[in-house]
């Protein structure tokens, strides 16, 4: 029996999951972060760490690994591969004054026109000019620097990752006005994810007892492997992730990309994959109750009478998706009833994500087919049965929760056996 290992690096910690050849979990290990999140040896320590606590048995039949990483998370690295400095993180936004700067060279709709985008972070490190700083020889996300500890092949990318530096997933190549720039130098090759890379580098194969073979292959990021483990794979299947706020992606044959509502689409082989975030979600649903009043009051609430109660569930003005109104006022009156005024809420975010549904529909991506649930609120049966009034189709449980199992079906997708 021979496997293959999915490695996750969130928010808060890290996960590795091996599965078989028949896509069977044989083992799984966590670490949480033992420094700072910005501090890539954190990263370093926790790698190891995981790798460390899968049965030898298992490391020993291991054919293929894959990473992935927080999107837009990145090092500027020298020639050595070591951070000149701290991490920015994926919602890192002290780039905001330079927005403009990157809106006068990338075209309109380029997922790099914002404040937390790969390529505005990385004019951030130049010092708001296209020239590299002293020193630096390699732009690399989280998930290019982690595997490169494993395999030693400094400056490869996937483009996953690479879709807000700039990258061209269409034409699959860097665009000309990204190239004539002086930060060229700095950008990573872009291959496909899951593709080989290399086989684990000597040192790690002798230090884990990893077989020389074992291939290291380009990653993605943490939204995209979780897509990959909840089970959609056909044109239409959508996955929702409720979490602190809603995310929604959907597989479609149609490419679609719309900056101003914050849609914008990744390549997923010969499909594409559409996605907007909102900004409402289980945060607001934690200001008001804790987890338990949550669950003793979502078992009150009667799913066949809705409450009749127009909430757009905010926690603060703002909203991106499915509609870019900066400003807009959240709209939670709250009655009496907590079980009246949690069933409104609910029923409030699911109207929000029935509405982000049907603007990528509109915007030109494949009518959605079913639903498929990821994250925290996928627990809740009774909002599911709201969900699924509201959508109009079925609603599932993803099949695994667990990103890190979506990276191990890419490595098994490269994976000889």
């Amino acid at each position: 029996m021979t496997y293959s290992v999915g490695i996750d690096f969130g928010t808060s910690g890290a996960r590795a999951i091996a599965i078989d050849s028949r896509r069977h979990v044989v083992a799984q290990a966590r670490q949480t972060y033992a420094g700072s999140l910005v501090s890539a040896d954190t990263w370093r320590l926790a790698l190891l760490a995981l790798i460390d606590q899968l049965p030898l048995t298992v490391r020993q039949q291991t054919e293929a690994i894959a990473i992935n990483g927080t999107s837009s998370t990145v090092l500027l690295c020298d020639r050595e591969g070591s951070p000149l400095g701290d991490a920015l993180l994926y919602n890192d936004s002290r780039g905001q004054d330079l927005v403009d700067t990157v809106s006068a060279i990338a075209p309109a709709g380029s997922p790099t026109l914002s404040a937390t985008s790969t390529l505005t972070k990385l004019l951030w490190w130049c010092g708001g000019a296209w020239r590299p700083p002293a020193n630096a020889a390699y732009l690399m996300h989280q998930a290019d620097w982690l595997g490169w500890l494993l395999h030693h092949q400094l400056g490869i990318s996937d483009y996953h990752n690479a879709l807000k530096l700039g990258y061209d997933v269409g034409a699959l190549q860097y665009p000309d006005w990204l190239t004539e720039l002086g930060i060229a130098p700095l950008l990573p090759r872009v291959v496909a994810p899951g593709s080989a890379i290399a086989p684990v580098a000597p040192a790690i194969a002798q230090r884990f007892q990893l077989p020389p073979t074992c291939q290291v292959c380009a990653g993605t990021t943490d939204s995209i492997a979780a897509f990959l483990a909840s089970g959609a794979q056909q044109p239409g299947d959508g996955v929702t992730s409720l979490g602190s706020t809603l995310v929604i992606k959907l597989l479609s044959e149609v490419r679609v990309d719309d900056s101003a509502s914050g849609v914008y689409s990744h390549r997923l082989g010969n499909l594409w994959l559409v996605g907007g975030a909102s900004n409402t979600g289980g945060a607001v649903l934690k200001h008001y109750f804790s987890d338990q009043q949550l669950a003793a009051l979502s078992q009150q609430i009667n799913s066949d009478r809705p409450a009749h109660l127009d909430y757009y569930p905010l926690l603060s003005p703002g909203e991106r998706f499915p509609i870019n109104a900066p400003h807009l006022q959240p709209r939670l009156t709250r009655p009496s009833d907590d079980v009246q005024f949690l069933q409104g809420m609910l029923e409030g975010i699911a109207r929000i994500e029935a509405l982000g549904y049907q603007r990528l529909r509109a915007l030109g991506a494949s009518p959605l087919q079913q639903v498929y649930t990821a994250g925290g609120g996928g627990k809740n049966l009774v909002w599911q049965a709201i969900r699924q009034r509201q959508l109009g189709t079925t609603v599932q449980a993803a099949q695994q929760p667990e990103a890190a199992y979506g990276s191990a079906l890419l490595a098994q997708s490269t994976s000889p056996g």
